[in-house]
């Protein structure tokens, strides 16, 4: 069923539409908080209190967007007011990078390197998160969570042509500030 259809029975009051579309954009929305707040406790009550916004606010929703475009711009804004109220900054849990089986041998270098990638996502995570939040958002939006120019556009309410100019400095930023971090070949390989 199309989120058009589920979204006129839901504002009709079928919780069973409403609960599809739950379904439907959980996990979606689950990732984006989690590209944001990097805690997989924090992002999932994020994605609960987005859906229960959504759910009271579906009467608004005039259908001048897709669904998952106004979806997503409650979660971003959501989100982004959670980030102002705690004012901490980002960090990469280890907990949430599961130990990878280790082969007999090699045992300690593999263990090393997951500590050096653990390590180097931490301090990635670090570094958005320091970012002003216009720069971090779209970097969420379109580098972690592989959005299109056009999806961002609409969630962020600017243009396609705001997005790909931002994008850009965002970029630039985050080389720059990872400068002290990657090797003088630009790290392409140290990422």
């Amino acid at each position: 069923m199309e989120d058009i259809t589920l979204v006129k029975q839901a504002q009709q009051g079928s919780r069973g539409a409403f609960e599809d579309l739950v379904k439907r954009y959980e996990r979606k929305v689950f990732h984006l908080a989690y590209g944001f707040v990097q805690d997989r406790a924090t992002a999932d009550d994020l994605a609960q209190e987005v859906f229960i916004k959504v759910y009271f606010a579906l009467a608004k929703f005039h259908f001048k967007s897709e669904f998952g475009t106004w979806l997503y711009r409650i979660a971003v804004n959501h989100i982004k007011d959670h980030l102002r109220k705690t004012a901490r900054k980002k960090e990469v849990s280890l907990e949430e990078f599961a130990d990878l089986p280790v082969s007999g041998g090699d045992e300690i270098k593999e263990r090393e390197e997951m500590r050096a990638q653990d390590e180097r996502k931490k301090v990635i995570f670090r570094v958005l998160a320091a970012l002003p939040e216009k720069y971090r958002t779209i970097l969420t939006l379109r580098d972690v969570r592989g959005l299109s120019y056009e999806e961002v556009a609409g969630i962020l309410a600017i243009s396609p042509g705001t997005v790909d100019s931002r994008l850009h400095r965002a970029r630039k930023m985050l080389r720059k500030k990872m400068a002290p971090y990657v090797g003088p070949e630009g790290g392409a390989d140290e990422m």
